[in-house]
């Protein structure tokens, strides 16, 4: 039976500008650029972000690759360190807004919804050098003055903002867990940026509506990576430990951006444990005050935990992790090359949650997908690659969508992760995500099966059987 979708569902795709664009005519370094010059050895092959997609180049061509897929939409990110020039000021550098016209312009022109985010991992380098990056107010400021240049210089065309993309991969790659720049374990510091990630976004949504981008119908919303909670099992002890899981891992963000406050229960954990964040009435006031728009979710993976082998009581360094343990279900599917489980309903649950809990704020599947190592293998001899496994993906994930929506899920859109395979941070090209594929060499790009099934999909608005 034939599933169709709403009236001007979004689909299309997602990436980033440090992803795609490539370093071409960039001024300043942001920490993936730096990190790279420093340590190329922590990267995949030995490949950075120097390149990338090309994007910087090849845009119109890309741009035509996604048009001839159908996409209505396509959202990507305005680097902040292409962008601005002089970050205390906010001048800006003319090249760059050349070229972020032009891309704009041109989705529009081939009817492609610009959706823009402002934050994809890829803060300046030299604010972390200066003022320790998001540990510091003072990049919270010099945020909103960016953003207010991004609203006023396309915010005549560009309708749907989003602050930050999965900003809780800041704490946990740069704070915890050592997987991102500046590689550091400190859980005061990591609670502190989760903070000022918080604070920043609300103060760039107050700055949103007080502009003619807001009163000319803009929305603005966050895009955050929501991983639902699976205990291993009914027992008390697991229950409670995918409880405070899901504090740290889904409601640090969730909940300030939709309901202004933090959760209580969170914050009392973090009091006692000394490692609450520095903060003001005012500022707790504006978090309050400028809730989201729209939400994005990116959806990969389920979290499932058990109660911590552990006491959680111990003495040492706090980190969210002290109170339960990863948990891994017996005859689970996964994707191995990723690591990842393939667990589809959970975006039926992510669905239902968002209905139930948050007053079913409209909001879209901003990214989803399956990152793939040896393609080629998959290439027929026409060079396509047949990549099954992804359309099967996809498929599954949307028939669990179709029946959030058909129960009153407010979900507008779909995008996948990603259009063209792109660079994705010290995995590189390990692993590929596209509906397009990139010979990384020749920057030579080829429509995969998926791409081909996708754009019937997005044509009809509707999934075949």
């Amino acid at each position: 039976m034939e599933k169709l979708f709403p009236e001007d569902f979004w689909w299309g795709a997602a990436t980033s500008g440090p992803q795609s664009e490539g370093r071409f005519n960039k001024q300043h370094a942001n920490v993936f650029d730096y990190w790279f010059e420093q340590h190329p050895e922590d990267f995949y092959d030995q490949i950075g972000p120097d390149v990338a997609s090309n994007f910087y180049n090849s845009f119109e061509s890309d741009l035509k690759m996604m048009e001839e897929l159908s996409f209505n939409s396509l959202r990507t990110s305005i680097q902040w360190s292409r962008l601005i020039d002089d970050f205390e000021t906010g001048s800006v550098n003319p090249d760059a807004v050349r070229f972020y016209n032009e891309v704009i312009d041109s989705m529009i022109a081939k009817n492609i919804r610009p959706v823009m985010n402002l934050h994809h991992f890829d803060i300046p380098v030299e604010l972390y050098h200066k003022y320790g990056g998001w540990e510091s107010k003072k990049v919270v400021e010099l945020f909103v003055v960016f953003a207010t240049k991004c609203f006023e210089l396309f915010g005549d065309r560009v309708k749907e903002w989003f602050t930050h993309n999965e900003p809780i991969v800041v704490v946990e790659g740069g704070y915890l867990h050592q997987f991102h720049y500046p590689k550091l374990v400190d859980g005061k510091k990591a609670m502190q940026v989760a903070y000022n990630l918080n604070l920043a976004s609300a103060k760039v949504i107050k700055r949103f509506k007080e502009m003619e981008v807001a009163r000319s119908g803009g929305k603005i919303g966050i895009i955050l990576n929501l991983t639902p909670t699976y205990p291993a099992s009914d027992a008390p002890a697991d229950q409670q430990a995918a409880h405070l899981a899901e504090l740290f891992t889904n409601r640090l963000f969730l909940d300030p951006a939709i309901k202004g406050t933090f959760p209580q229960e969170l914050v009392a954990l973090l009091e006692e444990n000394q490692v609450i964040w520095e903060s003001t009435e005012e500022e707790l006031t504006i978090i309050k005050d400028n809730p989201i728009d729209i939400l994005g979710v990116n959806y990969y993976h389920p979290h499932r935990v058990k109660a911590p082998d552990i006491s959680p009581n111990s003495v040492g360094e706090w980190l969210p992790d002290r109170y339960y343990d990863e948990y891994e279900l017996p005859g689970r599917t996964m994707n191995l090359d990723r690591g990842w489980e393939i667990y589809p309903a959970a975006i039926y649950d992510i669905a239902c949650s968002i209905r139930d809990e948050y007053g079913n704020i409209p909001w879209f599947i901003s990214e989803n997908g399956m990152g793939i190592s040896g393609e080629e293998r998959y290439q027929n001899e026409q060079g396509i690659i047949e990549d099954e496994y992804r359309i099967a993906f996809i498929k599954d994930h949307l028939n669990y969508l179709h029946q959030a929506i058909s129960e009153g899920a407010n979900c507008f859109g779909y995008h996948l992760w990603t259009p063209i395979d792109c660079w994705s941070w010290s995995n590189a090209y390990k692993n590929r995500y596209g509906l397009i594929s990139n010979n990384i060499h020749t920057q030579v790009k080829t429509i995969k099966a998926s791409g081909h099934w996708f754009k019937t999909v997005a044509q009809h608005n509707r999934l075949l059987p």
